[in-house]
C-alpha cells in the first residue's frame, strides 16, 4: 500500500477573524510518508496539522482522507479520527488513570475492543517505548519524555492509519527530546504515515522523505530533505535556514 494517496489537500485557506492564517495550500499525502513541515513560528504549520483532522475547520478547500472529503458538514468526523493518531506538545494524559488505562480506554469504547486484547496490544507497544514496567503507574510519577511517550501509545493503540504529530518535543527538557524522536524514527521505520509539525531539523533532515517550509501561512517550498537543506531555491527559505542550522 505503501505509495498511494492517503491524504490529499486542495487549495487550503483558512482565516481567523481578518488574519488569513493559511493561503490556498495543496498538498498530498502518501501511505509511508513521512512529512515535516517546518517554518517560522506564526507560519501557521500547525493550523495546517489540526485542519487535517478538523480539529480547525478550514475556511475554504477540500481535505480528501482516504478519499472521502472530510470538510463536508455531514461528514461523521470522529469515524476518521479515529484513524489519525494525534500527538501535541502537552501529553493530556488523563491524571486519575495508570498508563494502562489511558491506553486502553479508547479501543475499549470507541472500537469495542475487550479488555484482555486492548490491554495485551497496549502492553506490547509499551514494550516497544521501554514503558513496559511502568503500565500501572500513573502519569504524575513519569518523567516529560515517558508522558510524551505514552501519548504517542495512546494514539497507536487504535491502529490509526496517520500519525499526526504538533510539535511533540517543545514542551520537553532537552534532555528529554531524544527519547520521544527515538519512538517517532522507530515509528517511520516501520512505514507509518506521519505529518510531523517541527522545530528540530536533525530529524527532518534524517527521518523525513518530504520537508515542507511554510512562512506566512504559504506553502513556499518542498523537496527531499537531502535538497532542502543543502540546496534551497526560495530566498525565504535560504534566509530561515541560516538562521536555524
Amino acid at each position: 500500500m505503501e505509495g498511494k494517496k492517503l491524504i490529499e489537500v486542495k487549495n487550503l485557506s483558512k482565516k481567523f477573524h481578518d488574519k488569513q492564517v493559511l493561503k490556498d495550500i495543496s498538498l498530498n499525502i502518501n501511505r509511508g510518508d513521512v512529512v515535516c513541515l517546518i517554518g517560522p513560528s506564526g507560519s501557521g504549520k500547525s493550523t495546517f496539522l489540526r485542519c487535517l483532522n478538523r480539529l480547525e475547520e478550514a475556511s475554504s478547500g477540500e481535505i480528501f482522507f482516504e478519499g472521502t472529503d472530510i470538510c463536508k458538514q455531514d461528514v461523521n468526523i470522529d469515524l476518521h479520527r479515529r484513524k489519525m493518531g494525534m500527538v501535541f506538545q502537552q501529553f493530556n494524559l488523563f491524571p486519575h488513570m495508570t498508563v494502562l488505562q489511558n491506553l486502553t480506554i479508547a479501543p475499549m469504547k470507541l472500537q469495542d475492543v475487550d479488555r484482555e486484547e486492548a490491554e495485551a496490544y497496549a502492553l506490547s507497544l509499551l514494550e516497544k517505548v521501554g514503558l513496559a514496567d511502568r503500565a500501572d503507574e500513573f502519569p504524575a510519577k513519569l518523567s516529560g519524555g515517558q508522558q510524551q511517550r505514552v501519548a504517542i501509545v495512546r494514539a497507536l493503540c487504535m491502529k490509526p492509519d496517520v500519525m499526526l504529530f504538533d510539535e511533540p518535543t517543545s514542551a520537553l527538557d532537552p534532555e528529554m527530546v531524544g527519547e520521544v524522536l527515538s519512538v517517532m524514527k522507530d515509528l517511520a521505520e516501520q512505514k507509518m504515515t506521519m505529518v510531523v509539525v517541527t522545530h528540530e531539523m536533525g530529524f527532518a533532515r534524517e527521518v523525513a522523505n518530504r520537508v515542507v517550509f511554510l512562512d506566512e501561512g504559504e506553502f513556499v517550498e518542498e523537496n527531499a530533505p537531502s535538497e532542502f537543506f543543502t540546496n534551497p531555491r526560495s530566498d525565504r527559505l535560504k534566509l530561515f535556514l541560516s538562521k536555524v542550522l
